[in-house]
């Protein structure tokens, strides 16, 4: 029989534009009661775009908190209110790498750190590439005017997985389950069945 996991209090320790942190005193199995630490994350959206030659579009973009560039699938945060799921992708494809593609597809859904965060990541899966300008308003600043862009193909971007060239998790599970879409075709969930 499972445990119910009873929250007996929370304190709000952060508020921030981004994440938010509090401690909440959980009731845990035999009597107990725990402090666990929760990083609040409004959650994010990933793109595996795939172009006709099965290569994936990558960026090459610097991440402070780990000190370094790394390799990553097109993503971005689910920060407009009412703004469904899917079209954050569509958006965040066309403002970081001016793509829009003509099939999309839901990959995953996953929590890239449940230990202490509550972020979901929906991976989607993009096909049918083709140009388009950045939308209206959109302004590149920051890291992303040092981010690079590369089309790499599918198989040596699985390599780079298992090389620690994408070391980025969001990457590595869009890449892995790209490849496992055309090699074994699974049945993939309906983009609004999240």
């Amino acid at each position: 029989m499972s445990h119910d996991y009873e929250v007996l209090g929370t304190e709000r320790v952060y508020e921030g534009r981004v994440i938010s942190l509090r401690k909440d005193t959980v009731a845990m199995p035999g009597g107990g009661e725990s402090v666990r630490e929760v990083v609040h994350h409004g959650g994010a959206v990933g793109i595996v775009a795939l172009d006709d030659e099965d290569r994936v579009v990558m960026l090459r973009q610097y991440r402070h908190p780990v000190g370094e560039h790394m390799w990553e699938v097109p993503a971005g945060l689910l920060d407009v209110d009412g703004e469904a799921p899917v079209d954050a992708a569509r958006r965040e494809l066309a403002e970081e790498v001016q793509l829009s593609a003509e099939r999309w597809s839901l990959l995953t859904t996953h929590h890239p750190s449940p230990g202490f965060c509550d972020e979901k990541v929906l991976l989607y899966l993009a096909e049918v590439l083709s140009p388009v300008d950045r939308p209206e308003g959109f302004v590149v600043e920051h890291e992303e005017l040092d981010m690079t862009v590369e089309r790499v193909p599918l198989a040596e971007a699985v390599q780079w997985v298992f090389d620690g060239t994408i070391r980025n998790s969001l990457a590595a599970i869009g890449v892995l389950a790209a490849a496992q879409v055309r090699a074994t075709s699974p049945r993939l969930r309906p983009l609004d069945s999240v």
